[in-house]
């Protein structure tokens, strides 16, 4: 029987998208845009992930450019996948609030080889992307930001998450990351698919350090609170 690990290791190996992207839309693939992320990704997995246990679903929105589009670890940037997991990062140690809030919460679980032994971290579309703004810079662009985008890759994101759930994951419970629209298509997708019997939804983090910064620790005990409750 394949391990937690190999078939996570297995799924970002051959994740890609075939379809046709709105104009300007530009996908991010770090693993088969840099050969060290299966590397670094494959060793992640198989210091956290090696067994046949099962876990809860967390569900984000899509890999932003500084966290998981590099490290092709969700919600894990460079210095948090060397600083709090202890693997080297070769390359520019890039900094996503997003990721610092997600291990500041892992720490008050009680770190991450008890984190990520209970807990699995995705996106609901496992592949980023970019756009160019007005002022000509590259920013991160969601999945549901266009309705163009939305139709693009609708039929990818179920594959996904139907080859993700056969990792070994519990769906009694799944939890997303956003209370928005990310919660909304997935509601909306799970009730046409009926993969999960409850969806629990939490404030995302990049939402929480721009907005709510002042009630950072609440939102942590919140996180942790609910996850306590099934685990």
């Amino acid at each position: 029987m394949k391990t937690f690990a190999e078939k996570v290791i297995h799924f970002n190996k051959t994740l890609s998208f075939s379809g046709t992207l709105p104009e300007g839309i530009r996908i991010m693939n770090p693993f088969k845009e840099d050969k060290k992320v299966n590397e670094i990704s494959a060793a992640f997995y198989k210091k956290y992930y090696d067994d046949t246990d099962t876990r809860y679903l967390i569900l984000g929105i899509n890999p932003g450019r500084f966290g998981g589009g590099i490290t092709g670890i969700p919600f894990t940037d460079p210095k948090r996948l060397a600083d709090k997991c202890g693997i080297p990062f070769h390359g520019e140690m890039k900094h996503e609030p997003s990721s610092a809030f997600i291990y500041e919460m892992i720490d008050a679980f009680g770190g991450a080889d008890q984190f990520y032994r209970k807990i699995y971290i995705n996106s609901i579309c496992p592949l980023g992307f970019t756009s160019i703004n007005q002022a000509g810079k590259e920013v991160n662009y969601n999945y549901y930001d266009s309705r163009e985008l939305t139709a693009a890759v609708y039929d990818f994101i179920n594959q996904s998450i139907r080859k993700q759930i056969a990792f070994g994951v519990n769906t009694d419970t799944v939890f997303c990351f956003g209370t928005g629209k990310n919660e909304k298509f997935l509601r909306e997708l799970n009730e046409e698919k009926k993969y999960f019997q409850k969806i629990i939804a939490l404030e995302h983090p990049r939402f929480i350090i721009q907005y709510k910064t002042k009630l950072k620790q609440f939102y942590i005990d919140k996180y942790v609170s609910n996850f306590r409750k099934l685990i």
